[in-house]
């Protein structure tokens, strides 16, 4: 029997995975599985060697406060790795965790394929990584085509297989009308899958809901959710008396309840993929520490912190970031936004192009699972 083993290092990475594993069991029902994992791997009946949260850190402090911790994880992962002994070594995404893996796993044995899914973003920094990286990764796959000049240049291999966030889910009935509320505009927020993110941005969101409630009575708040911090978030607005505002978790509901909202307001990241491709108009927030910041301001070679702004080298999404990522800021933007369609629409037509030239030919779950399967085989 065939074995492969998932190392993730964060929810999204989760879900990214879990998204190509479904395709791949389908194409081969008889492999066998080992994980780091969440949730959406669980689902599909694969087992973690430990719980995800137990390495999802954000920050270079907070992973400097957690180093020792990290160090023994990627021990631990490592032997487990070692010991199941797959054909495979699928890693997804968080590469200061599953790059660190990976490259351990080919020093100790060289047969395991190591497959990477979400390149590390070089273009934003640390460029000579990739000259590192072509000692142990056998295979890179890209979510965005305008990636493989960098991985093309050391002589990697690599598959442009597309960003699952943009692609539309066909498949997705469910009926939520009797849920929302019939005399309200929907207005989704998104303070992060990680605990860190959500620490930090949820008190500034809940703020930015009083002050929208303060002004008028239009709009019902979405908090969108992952599973791992669901509870977290759910405890938090249980403190506060806010009528219009509920949490949402299950992904079929979430998709739907964005596609049903006026506004989206984001922390920077791939969800801003999806909120753009469900046509919906948004800003991007996002906040880190004084000394976070200002490392990361030396270190990225980018002047947006939005993939869309990125590529565009324009912002075409506001991007309100550290002293402007606070409720008031985040109020003006999005009224000055609402009040002003034309603007929206100006932004919903250029995200539409964006999306169009980063799109795979089939799907990115099955791009990756047919690169899978070559290796299988």
């Amino acid at each position: 029997m065939k074995k492969i083993f998932i190392l993730t290092g964060e929810p999204s990475g989760d879900k990214l995975a879990s998204t190509v594993i479904s395709r791949l069991k389908l194409e081969n029902p008889e492999i066998e599985f080992l994980a780091v994992g969440g949730t959406h791997l669980k689902n599909l009946g694969i087992s973690s060697i430990f719980d995800l949260k137990e390495i999802t850190y954000l920050g270079f402090t907070s992973v400097l406060l957690n180093i020792f911790k990290i160090k023994s994880k990627i021990n631990n992962t490592v032997d487990e790795i070692i010991k199941f002994n797959p054909d495979i070594l699928f890693s997804v995404d968080s590469p200061d965790f599953t790059l660190r893996v990976a490259e351990r796993v080919k020093k100790t044995n060289k047969n395991i394929k190591t497959i990477h899914y979400v390149a590390p973003q070089v273009w934003v920094w640390r460029k000579n990584r990739v000259k590192k990286i072509k000692k142990f990764i056998d295979h890179m796959l890209l979510l965005f085509n305008f990636e493989k000049e960098y991985f093309d240049k050391e002589n990697i291999k690599n598959t442009f297989v597309g960003h699952p966030l943009i692609e539309t889910n066909q498949n997705n009935k469910t009926v939520i009308d009797s849920i929302l509320p019939k005399d309200k505009k929907i207005i989704s927020l998104f303070p992060g899958s990680r605990k860190s993110e959500t620490n930090v941005l949820l008190p500034i969101l809940i703020d930015f809901i009083k002050l929208m409630n303060k002004k008028n009575d239009d709009y019902f708040f979405y908090i969108h959710a992952t599973e791992e911090n669901k509870n977290f978030i759910i405890e938090n607005i249980k403190k506060i008396n806010i009528g219009n505002l509920d949490v949402a978790s299950e992904e079929n509901i979430k998709s739907k309840i964005l596609s049903k909202s006026v506004f989206a307001v984001s922390k920077s990241g791939t969800v801003s993929l999806q909120i753009c491709n469900s046509n919906i108009p948004s800003i991007i927030i996002y906040k880190l520490s004084f000394i976070n910041f200002m490392i990361f301001k030396m270190l990225v070679n980018v002047k947006f912190a939005n993939i869309i702004n990125i590529i565009n080298n324009k912002e075409v999404i506001p991007e309100l970031l550290q002293k402007e990522c606070n409720a008031e800021e985040i109020y003006k933007s999005v009224i000055y936004l609402l009040k002003n369609p034309e603007l929206i629409q100006k932004q919903l037509t250029e995200c539409s192009k964006t999306l169009d030239g980063i799109r795979s030919k089939t799907s990115s779950a099955e791009e990756a699972s047919s690169i899978l399967l070559e290796y299988l085989s």
